[in-house]
């Protein structure tokens, strides 16, 4: 038979992240801090309001949008945050998670032959989705020297004719970097002298320590060239629940839409419930976690650099980036035995871009108790490199 998988699917690389985690995932007594999920359960009123609400018998289809309540919340909130305003009515889509978000914008905006510049690293879904939009990813590779950040004349560098968009995400993943307002005014005054598109990943806005998250679209004439991106997986530790949005102006959230609507209808009724309840109640909840995420880096951060992997200090999300080259061993090689002799799970930082090479990501969204045995056997690792 004939070759029939597309050449856009078999140009993408399986997921380096969920490698790792399949292969935890048949071994004995293997601490994973391989995947980016808060070990924290939902806060308990969110899940309530989502139990009340198929009690009442809310199971069918809400607006494609999203059911205007959490539409409004969501407007409020982004307001009471960063002065930043959306129509609830005609600029956010509730969808489902951040990584349908992603799709359905890149395949409203990107045409066939539409280069994407994609800062990394980043989370592995990024160039994946420019291609599958028929558009190219263009690598823009960051530095631990540089804290991880963009410069404006990076990007600059990278512009042709055929550039539609620059495509950036901070907090980071898989670094915990966070980008400086003077860096992202770098960025934003490039998208204007070259009309770009600007596709701003927040989904981690809430998780920062010590250090301001400044919403891309709020600065001096980026909100109409930005398409924002967020969700509740993260700070609301609603993974399972798979409850993301997208705002844009009313131009490109319709386009947005359009897509979305064809492709998945609308996002779970009873977790848009939860959602509501996660913006409305939840805040406590929310700064609880961030405390405790901000005592397990603080850890894991000391932790690594005792043993001789010297980390850059994350500032956001729930990652530390160690560099490994001390050991001789390339990312997976580390990655590959680290598992096998001392059963600690982490992720090879190529999986987030060839500039991730000779790091890897370690995610402590886990218990301390975890944590501080998987530092003790990667000491034990390390030194018999």
């Amino acid at each position: 038979m004939k070759n029939t998988l597309s050449k856009r699917i078999q140009a993408i690389p399986p997921s380096g992240i969920r490698k790792y985690f399949d292969i935890a995932a048949t071994m004995q007594d293997v601490i994973s801090l391989s995947i980016g999920e808060p070990d924290f359960v939902t806060p308990d009123p969110i899940r309530r309001a989502a139990i009340q609400s198929i009690e009442r018998g809310e199971t069918k289809y809400t607006s494609n949008s999203g059911t205007v309540e959490l539409r409004r919340a969501l407007s409020d909130h982004l307001a009471r945050h960063y002065n930043l305003c959306y129509d609830p009515e005609s600029e956010i889509l509730i969808t489902v998670g951040v990584s349908e978000a992603l799709h359905d914008a890149m395949l409203a905006v990107i045409d066939p032959g539409d280069e994407v510049i994609v800062a990394e690293p980043c989370f592995v879904a990024y160039k994946p989705s420019v291609v599958l939009a028929g558009g190219t990813p263009v690598a823009l590779p960051t530095r631990v020297e540089d804290d991880f950040q963009v410069t404006g004349d990076e990007i600059e560098q990278l512009i042709t004719p055929r550039t539609k968009a620059i495509f950036i995400g901070y907090p980071n993943n898989p670094t915990g970097a966070v980008m400086s307002r003077e860096h992202l005014m770098q960025v934003a005054r490039v998208a204007e002298k070259h009309d770009l598109i600007v596709f701003s990943d927040e989904i981690y806005d809430r998780l920062v320590y010590g250090v301001e998250h400044v919403c891309f679209a709020t600065l001096p004439g980026m909100r109409d060239r930005t398409i924002l991106l967020g969700g509740f997986s993260k700070d609301y530790a609603m993974t399972g629940w798979r409850v993301g949005y997208v705002c844009a102006n009313a131009d490109i959230l319709g386009a947005i839409h359009k897509v979305h609507q064809y492709i998945i209808m609308s996002a779970p009724t009873m977790a848009q419930a939860g959602a509501l309840e996660g913006l409305l109640h939840a805040e406590t909840s929310v700064q609880e976690m961030v405390r405790s995420y901000d005592q397990r880096r603080q850890v894991v951060v000391a932790g690594l650099n005792a043993i001789g992997l010297p980390t850059f200090t994350p500032r956001g999300a729930f990652y530390a980036f160690p560099d490994i080259r001390r050991t001789g061993l390339s990312s997976d090689q580390f990655c590959e035995k680290l598992l096998v002799e001392e059963h600690v799970a982490v992720i090879p930082g190529n999986a987030f871009g060839a500039c991730g090479e000779g790091f890897v990501r370690i995610c402590y969204a886990a218990s301390m108790a975890n944590i501080e045995e998987a530092l003790t056997r990667m000491e034990r690792f390390v030194k018999r490199q």
